[in-house]
């Protein structure tokens, strides 16, 4: 992996002025209640009133809130060395995550990415694209015209068995429906967990440990399970990633553990679909209530596709369906908060913060911010028709996160995504059909609460256009 730091500025100098005040705080608990109560909520409201960068309290904890897109350069990429993943949000996720991509640091961790970078790249990636076209029109199959179903379930069936078969060469089958449920179970704790200023130790023997035990050990037993069919037939033959993970060999010539192998595993099983899964969510969600937006998708995918199956080549020929998709990901970004906690002084919108202090950088703020999009909270897809990605500050929109850790599977998302929803709406045309909006869920990802309930209208196999 290219070390972009080496080509970088060295980080900014401190400056005089005033340093940035935050919202009053609890004795002891600071902002925690605040927080913990509406995490979205307490974040637009404090960017709102209290500016860009905001010191804040979590029962001790030195933390702030930036907004700033300069700052969170600085963060991210300037003096990128200077932080690490934020280690009281992903304490509480060791038992699930392990040491894998999302949570290791260091030279473990470019390791690690350089071994896990070749599947989501170059023509390896774009053989993904029957898969995933093969994989969408089987679950379509079983769509019955005038039925009501929760797309966001099947969203999530869908790329959780896409994400198995093309980076492990696996098909999960059976294992699929005990996955979803310990996903939501997991998620749900998460939650919990995430709006805690402090880590109760999975041992103790409270109702949301129990499950969050028995949830991680039903994803425990699957990959354990994929490892070992692995093991027992041979990867040599293979270029997928489980393969090259476990063909991988460290300086001493030692082959991952199987400790490792699980962390990373586990990490790219879940990781790998539930983003995407929540991205197509949400756009379902938003396109179910503008027919006259699905209507232009349609259109557009008639007459790049046709009837035939969509390929990657395809991609280029859609652009409104791609506006569409990243106008989504700009409302309900599925990493609505990125952590980083600083390993010594570091100095942020010109003031000096000590070592330790937490950053919080969100995407939700970030994306709805009027100084950067017109009618920010408004659903436009053609905002993005013009050249607004290339005039956008670097970080005002990062639907993938930044800097050396930006997402690594962030290509095969968008391709993935883009080939499902054109897949779909060659088939079907949907509305949604709740009563009231969807309220967010921020966990891990920012999942619809109550899902997303669709009405569905098969389409004819004539006005699809020709093969």
């Amino acid at each position: 992996m290219t070390d972009i730091a080496s080509e970088i500025p060295e980080p900014r100098e401190p400056r005089a002025g005033p340093r940035p005040v935050g919202p009053p705080a609890l004795p002891f608990l600071g902002h925690v209640f605040d927080y913990s109560r509406d995490p979205l909520g307490f974040w637009t409201r404090t960017a709102r009133h209290y500016g860009d960068i905001v010191p804040l309290n979590f029962a001790g904890w030195p933390g702030l809130l930036v907004s700033d897109v300069d700052a969170i350069e600085d963060i991210l990429v300037r003096d990128h060395r200077s932080y690490i993943k934020h280690q009281l949000m992903w304490r509480h996720a060791t038992a699930l995550f392990g040491q894998g991509l999302l949570t290791s640091e260091g030279a473990f961790w470019q390791r690690q990415r350089r071994l896990a970078a070749p599947p989501f790249a170059g023509r390896q990636l774009l053989a993904y694209d029957a898969g995933i076209v093969g994989a969408t029109s089987r679950m379509l199959e079983g769509w019955r015209d005038g039925e009501t179903l929760d797309v966001h379930s099947r969203m999530m069936n869908l790329t959780l068995r896409i994400v198995a078969n093309t980076l492990f060469d696996t098909e999960l089958e059976g294992d699929v429906a005990d996955l979803e449920q310990a996903l939501d179970v997991l998620a749900a704790e998460l939650e919990a967990r995430f709006s805690r200023p402090f880590v109760i130790p999975d041992y103790v023997p409270l109702p949301g440990n129990r499950r969050y035990r028995r949830a991680i050990r039903t994803v425990e037993a699957v990959v354990t399970r994929m490892i070992a069919a692995r093991r027992a037939e041979g990867c040599e033959k293979r270029n997928d990633l489980l393969s090259r993970l476990m063909a991988a060999r460290d300086e001493n010539g030692q082959p991952m553990s199987d400790t490792r192998l699980r962390d990373e595993a586990v990490t790219l099983l879940l990781a790998g679909h539930e983003t995407t899964a929540v991205a197509l969510s949400w756009t379902w969600y938003l396109i179910g209530q503008r027919p006259e937006v699905r209507a232009r998708m349609t259109a557009e995918i008639d007459q790049a596709i046709g009837g035939r199956p969509a390929t990657s080549g395809d991609l280029p020929n859609l652009g409104f369906t791609e506006n569409v998709l990243m106008e989504a990901m700009r409302l309900y970004p599925p990493a609505w908060t990125i952590g980083r906690q600083s390993t010594k002084a570091t100095v942020i919108g010109g003031h000096a913060y000590p070592a330790g202090t937490s950053v919080f950088i969100s995407p939700w703020i970030l994306h709805r911010d009027e100084r950067h999009f017109d009618r920010a909270d408004e659903f436009r897809p053609d905002r993005w028709s013009g050249d607004l990605a290339q005039r956008l500050p670097r970080f005002a929109y990062m639907p993938f996160g930044g800097g050396p850790r930006i997402c690594i599977g962030q290509r095969f998302a968008m391709m993935e995504a883009m080939l499902i929803l054109a897949t779909m709406l060659q088939h079907v045309d949907a509305e949604w059909q709740g009563m009231s909006a969807i309220t967010p869920q921020p966990s891990i990802t920012l999942r619809p609460i109550g899902g997303v309930q669709l009405r569905v209208r098969r389409r004819s196999a004539g006005s699809r256009g020709n093969d």
